[in-house]
């Protein structure tokens, strides 16, 4: 049977699975709370100035841990009054600092002009952002290389970042007798709890941990609904955890179907939990304390499925304290991989801004449910709904809400959210049609109130449709299964049909009572998935670059996103506590769409790729990743984007990054670029409107004497400028990781406006050997906007690395 992954999206409830960031219903830029984050200038265990090999460990990083934390509390307490604030945490691994409480302004103003304290940031919320898709990205290739499914991805731990887990779900469950021990290189623990007993780190589950003390103190946090343990009440933790590295072959069961068998990216990587997001969104600090516990516990990956809900303030969005906090963990050697967000298809709506993180967009995948409904005259609609079929093969009579409710009912019966206003002996055996307003789509429990509604009436079905002239695409309205005969009617022109139909078989009396019911129906199963082999397509929610530089959102000359993974329709582990969604509630598997199902896709095969190269960077990780995605689908044709109003364009990589993820390529992409903290100072140095003093405050090292003119210097896999005056050389360094000499050739697909030359443009490599490549931009003809192209390096071993260009054209200089 097919295999399956999970993720999942109410294209209306973008908030939920794109990037469920940390807000889940939105919020103010900045936090009510007077909660900040103090950065100190002494070194953390993990210095910025240090070499990873000079890094502190075992009982020497405890002792210093130890007495940083009270040095932190010994500094608080001479500068502040007692009572006047509360320390949350403090940060020892990657940053040295701590997030406090005040209940003053005058609090912070006292700690900004103390010695030794390097920088403040406010606290932000933030907000969060498989059946069968390891099969689609081309992961079951890669499976048998690693020893079977069961063991891809082993040795490996992903650090997820998220509303926790659920460790009852199959998912999760301990696949043997005898629980498989964590590398010996993690030291992560678990903190048990309600519904989170001692057993459930089990060896698929190796750490979780739960920080909610910003919550805590801004009040928000409840311990009864939001659980004071790593347990997930949200879902979005589970589907996440279960998309990355869910069990192999685990049966996905909703409402009482089986729905396919499900599997993580990497079923054999170990999970390590770090609960940081809830049902009322999370804090900055409360991710920051949890990323720095996931560093210090030895994750090899983090999975951020979650984002700030606006850039901060400040010289560049590339200097917020995640961001560089994100940065230091790069530096330690994780992979960190981050939700684009759920702002599409607007430009400049990315939250993941910088160069060290692979930010993740949302695409389609080819698996469709197909749903019919046949009315009496044989007419035939296509429609929406994961539901039974009405039972046999009998037509059902048809009835409108309003002519089956009681003549006294006040509004509300066609919208069929009250099942007291229904006539009960004249719904006994038929099915309903239920009207709604397209706006109503929106509310996450409407659709689940009707069918709740028609369940209580006992009638035999329910079509749902809507009187507006407008057309609505299936593959964008809530997708969930039904234990009742359902189906969704959006086609303006079958809904009009369907209703013509109905009034012309109806008859009434003289004060318009209805005496016969002429109209018939029968409505089809719809749970069964078909694969087109359609080519995944960038989700309309789905965020759009260019990235930005800073709040004025300055064009940067950085490429976001990086690549897409499917995120649409996405189905995976979910927590039947949750009420999240109310259409799943009780369920332990759900479908769901956003970035933030797109984003583990990623981090899974990351596991698969770090799993079979240890010693890679996580520069060379990415590059891989990138160098190797689909751009066009089986026939050579480009992938598409869906822009406002559903209209389908050609993708470009401000839509899809590098474009679609193939793990099967990924693994061995013939050659990488790599990038390592060096680099990355250079590029902040590089930054317009960021001194030397921005980057010493913020990163706790000052820029290298060697500068990088442009931020484009960066040895990135692609190409970004933002704004192209005249000519531009740009160099990058390829390092061969394939098993042979290889002689590769450039091909150059210039964007418009801009002619690029590459030189050399042909060159031999061995393995292990570095080569590097001068591409020359110069500026044709000047533009108003971005225009796209690419250098594709192919290589006589089958190799092919591709490279995206996005340029802006801006003047020519003259001759």
């Amino acid at each position: 049977s097919d295999t399956i992954v999970m993720a999942f999206c109410k294209p209306c409830l973008v908030f939920y699975s794109v990037l469920t960031f940390l807000i889940l219903n939105g919020g103010p830029s900045h936090v009510l709370a007077k909660v900040f984050m103090v950065v100190m200038e002494d070194d953390p265990i993990i210095s910025p100035k240090s070499s990873q090999k000079k890094v502190m460990r075992g009982e020497e990083a405890q002792k210093y841990k130890a007495m940083t934390t009270t040095k932190h509390d010994i500094f608080l307490d001479s500068f502040l009054p007692a009572g006047s604030y509360k320390k949350l945490y403090s940060y020892t691994h990657l940053l040295n600092g701590f997030a406090i409480y005040a209940k003053s302004e005058k609090a912070i103003k006292t700690l900004s002009g103390a010695k030794g304290v390097r920088l403040i940031q406010e606290d932000i919320k933030m907000a969060k952002m498989t059946t069968y898709t390891p099969r689609y990205i081309g992961a079951n290739v890669v499976w048998p290389l690693l020893g079977g499914a069961e063991k891809a991805g082993d040795g490996v731990v992903i650090g997820m970042v998220d509303t926790g887990i659920d460790p009852s779900n199959p998912s999760f469950l301990s696949t043997s007798d005898q629980a498989k021990p964590p590398p010996a290189s993690f030291k992560g623990t678990c903190q048990t709890g309600e519904r989170f007993p001692p057993d459930s780190c089990n060896g698929k589950i190796v750490g979780a941990r739960w920080f909610a003390r910003a919550g805590q103190a801004t009040g928000e946090f409840n311990a009864t609904m939001h659980y004071a343990s790593p347990y997930d009440p949200d879902g979005h933790g589970s589907h996440t955890a279960s998309t990355a590295a869910g069990n192999f072959h685990t049966p996905a069961i909703s409402k009482g179907y089986n729905f396919g068998h499900a599997s993580g990216v990497a079923p054999g990587a170990h999970l390590a939990i770090y609960k940081a997001a809830y049902s009322f969104g999370g804090y900055m600090s409360d991710v920051i304390a949890a990323v720095d516990k996931a560093v210090e516990d030895g994750v090899d990956i983090i999975s951020l499925s979650l984002g700030p809900t606006t850039i901060t303030s400040g010289p560049a969005s590339f200097l917020n304290l995640l961001e560089t906090q994100l940065l230091l963990a790069t530096k330690a050697g994780i992979s960190v991989v981050q939700a684009v967000g759920n702002g599409g298809p607007d430009a400049n709506s990315v939250v993941s801004f910088s160069p060290w993180i692979t930010s993740v967009g949302a695409s389609t995948t080819d698996r469709k449910y197909n749903k019919s409904i046949i009315i009496g005259n044989g007419q035939v609609f296509s429609c929406g709904g994961l539901s039974p079929s009405t039972p046999g093969e009998t037509m059902y009579p048809l009835a409108l809400a309003d002519d089956v409710c009681n003549t006294n009912s006040t509004g509300g019966s066609s919208n069929c959210q009250d099942p007291d206003v229904f006539i009960r002996s004249l719904v006994q055996g038929k099915v309903i049609i239920c009207m709604f307003v397209s706006s109503n789509y929106y509310e996450g429990d409407f659709l689940a109130g009707i069918v709740d509604t028609i369940q209580k009436i006992g009638a035999a079905g329910v079509i749902i449709t809507d009187r507006s002239s407008s057309d609505s695409d299936i593959e964008y309205h809530p997708t969930f299964p039904t234990s009742i005969p359902s189906a969704i009617v959006v086609n303006s022109a079958d809904a009009q049909a369907l209703l013509e139909y109905y009034d012309d078989n109806l008859v009434r009396d003289k004060e318009g009572s209805v005496t016969k019911f002429g109209a018939t129906i029968r409505i089809l199963d719809g749970r069964r998935a078909i694969y087109t082999r359609e080519a995944p397509v960038v989700a309309e929610y789905s965020s759009r670059g260019p990235d930005v530089d800073d709040m004025q959102m300055q064009a940067a000359d950085v490429l976001k996103p990086n690549v897409m993974a499917p995120g649409h329709h996405i189905w995976g582990a979910w927590s039947p506590t949750s009420d999240a969604m109310v259409e799943f509630q009780g369920e332990s598997y759900a479908m769901l769409s956003g970035t933030s199902m797109a984003t583990p896709h990623v981090a899974g095969v990351v596991a698969l790729i770090r799993q079979r190269h240890p010693k890679w960077s996580p520069a060379m990780v990415m590059s891989a990743i990138m160098t190797t995605a689909d751009v066009t689908d089986r026939s050579g044709r480009p992938l598409m984007a869906r822009r406002d109003g559903g209209v389908l364009e050609r993708a470009t990589p401000f839509d899809m990054g590098a474009g679609a993820i193939n793990a099967a390529r990924a693994v061995d992409p013939g050659l990488v670029f790599d990038a390592g903290y060096r680099d990355y100072l250079q590029f902040l140095c590089a930054v317009p409107g960021v001194d030397d003093a921005a980057v010493l405050r913020a990163v706790g090292v000052p820029c290298p004497p060697s500068r990088a003119r442009w931020c484009s210097d960066l040895n990135a896999p692609s190409v970004t400028v933002a704004s192209l005056v005249g000519s531009r050389r740009v160099d990058r360094r390829v390092t061969s990781v394939g098993a042979e000499n290889e002689t590769y050739m450039a091909h150059v697909q210039a964007p418009d406006g801009v002619a690029v030359r590459v030189s050399p443009d042909t060159f031999a490599v061995a393995p292990g050997a570095t080569a590097t490549l001068r591409i020359v931009l110069n500026t044709t003809a000047p533009g108003n906007t971005f225009s796209f192209g690419e250098v594709v390096l192919r290589g006589d071993k089958k190799h092919t690395v591709r490279i995206p260009l996005a340029v802006f054209p801006a003047a020519a200089l003259s001759p």
